[in-house]
């Protein structure tokens, strides 16, 4: 039985929004979004996360590698911090992007995430092509029971 891609898209639980992420997510959804094991987060996206949540203390001491994932707890929301690179200024690998994103859908079924926000991860400062990025994100969250929403302005 083929599917036309419309058709599997409509069946997806990976949507698409335009709007602001933090605004636009309802309180009930955990939020995700990319950094380096550095933990630097002084560009992209990555400033607002460490503004708005704060926690770098937090997830130093869960010394996570590329590839995994760290997590705060904010407000009874996780918000998760996809390791993709060693330092800020490098680029993500396909692998060490791929094993981020599938760590993050570890973390959402063993912690019963129902809901995830996220910007266009992977595809701004780190160059990923979206395509990629979003094929990536659908593939790993296929048959979860987390509806991933992926934001962008």
């Amino acid at each position: 039985m083929s599917s036309t891609s419309s058709e599997i898209h409509e069946r997806s639980n990976f949507e698409e929004l335009q709007g602001d992420l933090f605004i636009a997510s309802p309180p009930t959804n955990s939020l995700a979004h990319c950094i380096s094991a550095d933990l630097k987060m002084e560009r992209g996206i990555a400033v607002l996360f460490k503004s708005k949540f704060g926690g770098v203390s937090e997830l130093q001491e869960q010394s996570k590698r590329v590839g995994e994932v760290a997590y705060l707890v904010r407000d009874g929301k996780y918000i998760f911090y996809l390791i993709t690179k060693e330092e800020y200024f490098h680029k993500p690998t396909h692998e060490d992007f791929e094993r981020a994103v599938s760590d993050l859908r570890r973390l959402c079924d063993e912690l019963g995430v129902s809901g995830l926000s996220m910007p266009r991860i992977g595809a701004g400062l780190d160059k990923l092509d979206l395509d990629y990025v979003k094929s990536v994100v659908r593939n790993a969250f296929d048959g979860s029971n987390t509806k991933v929403t992926m934001f962008y302005l």
